[in-house]
């Protein structure tokens, strides 16, 4: 079998919409057969529900209630996107280690292993179970294979599946945001301030290391602009679908 070739998309900002769209065309093309890992930020703080939540929650804080919304197509608990690094991966069915559980301790590993480069220690949570969930937050709530530096939750994913790819996206907390002063990121819990860039590299790196694959620098064609465009106005910038519930 030949070794899988991934694209791999550098780290940009971009708003909400975009941000769900780019991820849902990257999983149609893994439908395809193309592969790819991708960083990016957020141009505002956003606050992203998982598909099932209800969108009504949010007001239960006046703090979440004001920030931009967007519904992501996969599942798992709200997040507010300030400071941190989201990845998303995207992969066709048939290549290694393809089922979700494997895929979410997989990717977890190579971000600590990353993070270790970089003079952050954070361990994998031992439960093996989830347990109840009792906020609305992802970071609020653990479960197996989450990213800790002590008790402080720094990493969480999510998946989504189409035609058997595999999309699974993703956020490393760099540091503590204004709308959630109880959730530490890495630099109040390991001391250390870390550049998206830096992550992004060390991520990148580690993954090339932990699964042999090789990863091309690669950019967007005018095609998947169109598409990304065409998903970000008719559906992750409306009502109909961030509202649905």
């Amino acid at each position: 079998m030949s070794t899988p070739v991934l694209r791999c998309l550098p780290f940009g900002l971009a708003d909400g919409g975009w941000n769900m769209a780019t991820d849902e065309a990257l999983l149609e093309s893994a439908a395809h057969g193309v592969a790819a890992l991708r960083f990016y930020g957020w141009s505002a703080a956003t606050l992203s529900l998982g598909y099932f939540q209800s969108e009504g929650s949010r007001h239960a804080d006046p703090r979440l209630a004001k920030l931009p919304l967007v519904r992501r197509a996969s599942g798992g608990a709200a997040l507010i996107h300030h400071h941190e690094v989201t990845y998303s991966l995207a992969l066709p069915a048939g290549l290694p280690w393809q089922t979700g559980e494997s895929w979410l301790c997989r990717m977890h590993a190579i971000i600590a292993a990353a993070l270790k480069e970089s003079g952050v220690a954070a361990a994998r949570h031992g439960l093996k179970a989830e347990q109840p969930f009792g906020g609305l937050l992802c970071f609020e709530h653990f479960t197996p294979g989450d990213l800790l530096i002590g008790a402080g939750k720094i990493v969480g994913s999510a998946q989504r599946r189409q035609r058997g790819a595999l999309l699974q996206h993703g956020s490393i907390l760099l540091r503590q945001s204004e709308y959630t002063p109880a959730l530490p990121g890495i630099l109040e819990l390991s001391g250390r301030a870390l550049s998206p860039e830096e992550v992004c590299a060390a991520v990148a790196q580690a993954f090339q290391r932990s699964t042999g694959w090789l990863l091309e620098d690669d950019g967007w064609t005018r095609a998947e602009r169109e598409r990304i465009e065409h998903l970000r106005t008719t559906k992750y910038t409306q009502d109909s679908w961030n509202r649905k519930r």
